[in-house]
């Protein structure tokens, strides 16, 4: 697997979903914009989807048995903050939510990010890495 690839392309995503919730609905190009954003959604989960659901299964596994594996671009953020230094900050309901084996009241969500692509587990407000393609 070409994880510089997989990075790359799943910051596209993002940039894309960045660019799609920063515009309103009766902006003049929201609709191309969101169908280029489906477009590579669908081409990303054609390339790495196998890959990618293999690793969700292990970490569904582990943490939240209970819950199921969905399309990789499920976990990822579909809405996004400014912050006051220019940064972006994904909403809190980002993600997939899951039911934790240890904990299943809490509220969790596992989030797929890039640069490095990784599974963070977001439990209120403690964030925990689960997977990252830099450990590979």
């Amino acid at each position: 697997m070409n994880i510089q690839e997989l990075d790359k392309e799943l910051l596209s995503l993002f940039e894309k979903r960045i660019a799609l919730s920063q515009m309103g609905y009766d902006h003049r190009d929201y609709d191309d914009v969101e169908e280029a954003l489906h477009d590579l959604e669908d081409d990303f989960n054609d390339k790495y989807g196998d890959y990618l659901e293999n690793i969700l299964q292990v970490i569904h596994k582990e943490y939240c048995p209970e819950s199921d594996v969905l399309l990789p671009t499920a976990y990822l953020a579909r809405s996004f903050k400014e912050t006051s230094d220019g940064g972006i900050e994904v909403g809190a309901d980002a993600g997939v939510e899951v039911e934790l084996e240890e904990n299943p009241i809490a509220n969790a969500r596992l989030l797929l990010l890039p640069s490095p692509t990784r599974v963070v587990l977001v439990v209120g407000k403690k964030k925990k890495i689960v997977w990252s393609a830099d450990a590979e």
